[in-house]
């Protein structure tokens, strides 16, 4: 085929391959940002094996003029810089493309395309015969790289600097070296190939009131925000960057000015019951406490979670997925601790569980897990994923509102405790939601109670009798009725024209539900879209299911796990919803949803 394919302005993918260890996390990264700049939306995406040195890892950088942020199923450029996985690499680039490699080394022959651009660049030894220190030429042919990319796609080399010298800060010999690096690079690209390539970049104005951001920083700024002052965890990828950025920011926030005085606490358990046994002292003594983990550490704290639930004890939990079972694969993505986290322990359970679809939802919804946890005095979770978590998302700024309260919900304080003309009976539900007043301890000697996850009564006395027993746990049902009131609502998108189908999705599905619903769009086809935003689900969630004949369940597991929660809890017939589902551990993509759908369409057409 011809190579004077056609001009692809700002809507293309880079993917860069290079080997775990070797410092391209920065470059890859200081790539993205200069777009991002550019004020053009962009994605990136990390795909990093489980060691800490010398595996596969790639890095996907989507350009879209439309803003969408799913991995887009094709690779425009391709950036081969791990002899290893050339091959694989050579593969993955799509018809009219172009892949850079590193020619310090003699390529196969066989190892070529016809229908593509290969443009070889010594990025070794320029590095080599630059500078001296092995460390240094290392990590300096990530910049070089960074440097002929520029040249390519046409980035704005300016704004290339000035990242770096954001990177560095004060540090000029680190400026000055790795511009060295980048400018290696940059000209090598001008002086032998086509520059800027008809794949490249143009200045837009799209990205002025946006931010970029992971969503596990933007969760522990969340917990801040919050009024959390207790962290407890045990570190499990990919949970942990969240209590790291938590201590960044208290250490910044939650210090006393002028004595230095700290006040918040951290405590890295010996494991993930310790953990949440931690967090529920805390929250039982009046503070705000949160654990994050992913799951394998849920299915450690199930005996507490239950505890937690019976004795009516608040808590958050920040449940970062990742691929299951067992160890699975740590560092790659799914969602499937959906039902493991709304069932969590033994007996009968039902668990809040909040779905963020971005980092700014992180955000949000971090701020609403603690409200939730205290007005209904039970374990909240927060399901995000490891692409939410550990990916940079483009997502609006957040919105901080100085005269935020936190909801502390029924606690009594000295005052209402000394006018009671009993002692205080912890279970006795006065208002008809299911939610008793608590006492926090040593407020008043009239407050006092014993907290137990054995049989109690609504008085909070132990007990084995049926009756008794049954009334605290029919009350329980009554809460959760009312939390179906108080969780957010979801979030609804209606086509202009009639649509008997629907497609229901929850967390980072977001995006290439999107995309799949323009793409069909565009060939004719009309869907209308619910994105669950909490469990339990409210009556609008339940009115969407009804007004459709048909509804695709998009998720990110095998055993459809989204669908059965909603066969469980909702009247709608399962033989009405249909499952897409992706579970090979990468971000989803568009395509598998406009596919299945129009399969759909093609065999009611054909019935």
């Amino acid at each position: 085929m011809s190579l004077h394919a056609k001009s692809r302005i700002n809507d293309f993918t880079i993917k860069l391959a290079n080997v775990n260890g070797t410092g391209s996390a920065s470059a890859n990264s200081l790539l993205m940002k200069a777009i991002f700049r550019m004020g053009i939306p962009v994605t990136g995406k990390n795909f990093f094996p489980s060691n800490i040195q010398g595996l596969p890892t790639w890095y996907e950088i989507r350009v879209s003029k439309d803003g969408y942020l799913a991995r887009s199923g094709d690779v425009s450029i391709m950036v081969a810089m791990n002899q290893r996985t050339y091959e694989q690499d050579l593969r993955e680039v799509s018809p009219g493309g172009t892949l850079i490699y590193d020619s310090t080394w003699p390529r196969n022959r066989l190892l070529a395309r016809p229908d593509i651009r290969i443009f070889g660049v010594p990025f070794a030894r320029m590095c080599n015969e630059r500078f001296s220190k092995a460390r240094v030429r290392i990590l300096m042919k990530n910049m070089a790289y960074v440097g002929a990319v520029t040249a390519l796609i046409g980035l704005d080399k300016n704004i290339v600097e000035e990242l770096v010298r954001e990177m560095f800060s004060s540090k000029q010999a680190l400026i000055d070296t790795n511009m060295e690096a980048i400018e290696l690079g940059f000209q090598y690209a001008q002086e032998h190939f086509e520059c800027p390539l008809p794949t490249r970049l143009k200045a837009m104005n799209k990205t002025a009131d946006r931010i970029m951001i992971d969503g596990n920083t933007a969760a522990a700024l969340g917990c801040v925000y919050a009024g959390a002052t207790i962290g407890a965890w045990y570190p499990i990828t990919p949970s942990t960057s969240l209590m790291d950025a938590f201590k960044m920011f208290c250490e910044r926030y939650r210090k006393d000015p002028a004595t230095g005085e700290r006040n918040y606490c951290i405590v890295q358990a010996e494991d993930e019951l310790a953990a949440i046994g931690i967090v529920l002292g805390a929250t039982w003594n009046g503070a705000r406490a949160f654990t994050p983990t992913s799951g394998p550490g849920i299915s450690l704290m199930g005996e507490f979670i239950g505890f937690a639930y019976y004795a009516e004890l608040p808590a958050v939990l920040f449940d970062i997925q990742r691929v299951g079972p067992s160890t699975g694969m740590p560092t790659r993505n799914q969602q499937a601790d959906i039902l493991s986290a709304a069932f969590a322990s033994h007996g009968d359970t039902k668990h809040v569980i909040l779905f963020p679809g971005d980092p700014a939802e992180c955000f949000e919804l971090a701020v609403k897990a603690f409200d939730l946890a205290d007005r209904l005095q039970t374990p909240v979770f927060v399901l995000s994923d490891l692409d939410i978590g550990m990916n940079d998302w483009m997502c609006k700024q957040f919105d901080w509102d100085d005269s935020y309260e936190p909801d502390r919900g029924k606690v009594l304080d000295v005052e209402q405790i000394a006018a009671l003309d009993t002692f205080f009976h912890r279970y006795v539900d006065k208002d008809g939601d299911g939610i008793a007043p608590r006492t926090l301890p040593g407020a008043h000697p009239k407050g006092a109670y014993f907290v137990r996850g054995s049989g109690h009564n609504e008085l909070g006395s132990y007990t084995e009798d049926s009756e008794e027993y049954q009334k605290v746990l029919d009350r329980l049902l009554v809460k959760w009725e009312t939390a179906s009131k108080l969780v957010p609502e979801a979030v609804f998108r209606r086509t202009r024209k009639p649509a008997k189908w629907g497609i229901v999705s929850i967390g980072s599905c977001d995006p290439a539900v999107h995309e799949a619903i323009d793409r069909l769009a565009s060939k004719g086809v009309y869907v209308n879209y619910c994105r669950v935003r909490a469990f339990p689900f409210t009556k609008k969630v339940r009115r969407f299911l009804e007004q459709h004949d048909r509804v695709f369940v998009v998720e990110q597991n095998r055993d459809a796990q989204l669908k059965s929660l909603l066969s469980l809890e909702t009247e709608y017939p399962r033989q009405r919803m249909q499952s897409i589902l992706s579970y090979g551990g990468l971000p989803m993509d568009c395509r598998c949803i406009v596919e299945a759908i129009e399969a759909a369409q093609a065999r009611e057409r054909a019935a």
